[in-house]
């Protein structure tokens, strides 16, 4: 990879992990770390374009059905694809045809893009993930495959010890922080041969014991406030993202807000 490449454009593909959630912005939208890396790209490029067609809650075949094919169109310098960690986490998962999915997608991106990167997504450390490990590390031995067969970049968050600390994921548990999404864009800056700006794997400092009784609440507060939901909509086959469209569907000028942080 080339150091201090120039990058005129990026779209973003994917899922909730593209959109944002959970970086909150006090306008109630999502910010994360497509949207951190375009800044910073567009700092590099003037006329610097980017698109974000991520939508929360889309499986792989819904991603290649509604983004595959509009992204390739954009033909961008970079392309980001991180899909398919959303059908491992259902009850049921046909691997076969996710990886298969997969495979199409990057066989699509891969030739009418500059540079395409995918990555291995952060799991958080508990017991929910244990359960869907399996699955996962499937998912991301068929990622790494597809990239060496591809040309594609390779960011690797769950082999990252510290993405999986509990800080940097939000009360969901399902979501980064805002500053698991700022170490997300660094890495991917760096995987693009830019210069670097810190140690996006440094660990965080010595993790506090909470005590159990407040561990406990903690528990309760997440199965009546995100889990129960989330398992309500397994159960009817409803999506969070049923209906919404993407935040930044078409490849656009992007304009620098002089107020807003680069990470």
């Amino acid at each position: 990879m080339e150091m201090n490449a120039t990058y005129n454009s990026f779209v973003a593909v994917g899922d909730s992990f593209t959109e944002g959630m959970s970086d909150l912005l006090p306008d109630g939208s999502y910010r994360g770390w497509a949207d951190l890396l375009a800044a910073r790209l567009a700092t590099r490029s003037p006329g610097f374009r980017y698109a974000n067609l991520a939508v929360r809650g889309k499986l792989i075949g819904q991603i290649v059905d509604e983004q595959v094919d509009l992204a390739a169109a954009m033909k961008a310098d970079v392309v980001t694809l991180v899909g398919g960690l959303n059908d491992t986490l259902r009850p049921k998962c046909d691997m076969g045809r996710v990886r298969g999915l997969l495979e199409e997608a990057v066989e699509r991106l891969a030739p009418s893009c500059g540079q395409l990167v995918l990555m291995r997504s952060p799991g958080r450390n508990g017991p929910v993930m244990q359960r869907f490990r399996p699955r996962m590390e499937e998912l991301f031995a068929h990622v790494d495959a597809l990239a060496a067969r591809h040309g594609a970049l390779v960011v690797d968050l769950y082999g990252a010890e510290v993405m999986g600390d509990p800080r940097l994921w939000d009360l969901d548990r399902l979501h980064l922080t805002g500053e698991g999404h700022r170490r997300v864009a660094e890495a991917v800056w760096q995987a693009l041969g830019l210069p670097p700006e810190e140690d996006w794997r440094a660990p965080l400092g010595p993790l506090v014991p909470t005590a159990w009784l407040a561990r406990r609440s903690g528990d309760l507060r997440f199965a009546r406030r995100h889990l129960g939901p989330w398992i309500g909509r397994r159960l009817t086959g409803r999506s969070s993202g049923d209906g919404r469209p993407a935040k930044r569907p078409d490849l656009l000028p992007y304009v620098l807000d002089d107020d807003a942080p680069l990470s």
